[in-house]
């Protein structure tokens, strides 16, 4: 709920400076943008997080594998 306001507001007050929209549709903008990075931030911060694990355990198999020495 504040993420939609504070993006709503973001929004308005960014379509009132530039003059192209009116405030209610860069709030609407601002309202919908705030939501979707709300869900897909997570999502990709998430993936990255995995995908750097994944990565690390690979090398440290492959060390392990090769008979080479782990340095620290």
């Amino acid at each position: 709920m504040m993420t939609t306001t504070t993006g709503a507001l973001v929004g308005g007050a960014i379509g009132s400076v530039s003059g192209d929209r009116g405030a209610a549709a860069g709030a609407m903008i601002g309202a919908v943008t705030a939501n979707v990075l709300s869900v897909a931030l997570p999502v990709a911060v998430t993936y990255a997080v995995g995908w750097a694990v994944l990565q690390g355990a690979a090398g440290l198999t492959k060390r392990l594998r090769d008979d080479a020495r782990l340095v620290y």
